[in-house]
């Protein structure tokens, strides 16, 4: 292809609908700039990113290793994604070390355990709206609910204490965001990694009943098969992975059926949430661009050559919204497409294990807000709301509404 790269993201462009607008404009699969100057791909549509995730680990590695510039001077040292990419953990892992990690961390994500957890996620819920029915006038719902749930939810469920939490939430923040200068994003991220070491020899100290201890002595009855290294970065992903998409999951979701009654009516009167939470991640979803896969030999995907160790962003949000998978108002929320099936948590071996969780916590999060605010609206225009700047994630910076 001798098209040029086009810049990814776009400054003052919400990264979803960029990616919306080049699978319209140029088709998809494209040559893009990524963030510092690095060059990369992008593939946009429903069928070219099936292809790519159906290959994973054939045809495509997850392993920066096999991300050429990283290697050869290209890439600067600095490059703030070098801290998503780089880490030794389940993200980054191909093969046989990829099923090994996935089946430790899978124990805290099999169905009983997390079908055990609905009690305990409906009452931190009931928490939140007390404290929020206690308000009058505009009420961010960012701050107030929709941040809050799912970080409290993974940290509990790990041992986190109550006032550490906040902190994790920062640092995360500043690490997936592509507008941070590369020595914030460097400063959060060895802040992260400093406080989980700490966070691990606390609990070798002062054992507790969660999942963290129970890594750690599973580990121990294992022979020691994990690393304390590896033990580290398995924390990493789970504690920013298991909040962070959530956040944004529920929050997109409150602003799709507060923009369109009409759905929100039929959500309520078919108590049709499971099936609310589907739509979002078709065509809500958090995760925008699911970042790298290095491609293991040159390939040819819907038709481009894309060359090995070039690496490339999976645009989950185009393939959600695809026309040629769901028909011409496809980026339209729509509870009829709910049965459509999506992408939104992958496919193949790295689909996303915390799926479970994040269906549960999200349907009884919008199931609970609405059922207690039958009047909630927004209190500005669904385009008046400010994004995040990440080509990972995408969720509101704040949500105001008006809870009577």
């Amino acid at each position: 292809m001798d098209t040029a790269p086009l810049p990814f993201p776009v400054p003052g462009e919400r990264t979803s609908d960029t990616i919306r607008r080049l699978r319209d404009e140029h088709g998809p699969v494209l040559p893009v700039l990524l963030p510092g100057e690095v060059n990369g791909w992008l593939v946009t549509s429903y069928e070219a990113t099936d292809e790519v995730l159906a290959n994973d680990e054939a045809l495509y590695s997850k392993d920066a290793r096999n991300f050429t510039g990283l290697h050869d001077g290209t890439v600067p040292a600095d490059w703030p994604l070098r801290q998503v990419i780089e880490g030794d953990h389940l993200l980054t892992k191909d093969g046989a070390d990829h099923r090994r990690l996935r089946s430790l961390i899978n124990r805290a994500f099999t169905p009983a355990r997390v079908a055990a957890l609905a009690p305990r996620v409906q009452e931190m819920t009931d928490e939140l709206l007390d404290r929020m029915a206690e308000r009058d006038g505009e009420v961010d719902l960012v701050t107030a609910f929709t941040e809050p749930l799912p970080v409290a939810v993974i940290c509990e469920l790990f041992g986190v204490p109550r006032e550490e939490r906040a902190q994790i939430r920062e640092w995360t923040g500043v690490m997936l965001s592509h507008a941070a200068a590369p020595d914030e994003v460097n400063a959060a991220a060895g802040s992260l990694l400093g406080y989980l070491a700490a966070f691990i020899a606390r609990r070798r100290r002062e054992p507790a009943d969660d999942l963290t201890t129970g890594l750690i002595r599973a580990n121990e009855d294992d022979g020691g098969r994990l690393s304390d290294n590896e033990l580290l970065w398995i924390l990493w992903v789970v504690l920013v992975a298991g909040h962070e998409t959530t956040v944004h999951l529920i929050a997109k979701a409150v602003v799709a059926l507060c923009a369109d009654p009409a759905q929100l009516d039929r959500a309520r009167t078919e108590d049709a949430w499971e099936q609310v939470v589907e739509e979002a991640l078709r065509s809500r979803n958090s995760v925008v661009g699911l970042v790298f896969r290095y491609p293991l030999k040159d390939v040819t995907v819907a038709g481009t050559t894309i060359p090995a160790g070039r690496p490339i962003v999976v645009g989950l949000t185009g393939a959600g919204t695809d026309p040629a998978r769901y028909g011409p108002d496809a980026g339209r929320f729509d509870l009829g497409k709910a049965k459509e099936g999506h992408l939104g948590f992958g496919r193949g071996p790295h689909f996303c294990l915390g799926a479970p969780l994040a269906r549960l916590e999200a349907r009884i999060a919008l199931s609970s807000l609405f059922g207690r605010f039958p009047g909630l609206r927004l209190a500005v225009r669904p385009e008046e709301i400010a994004y995040t700047a990440s080509i990972i994630t995408e969720g509101p910076l704040a949500v105001p509404v008006l809870l009577r």
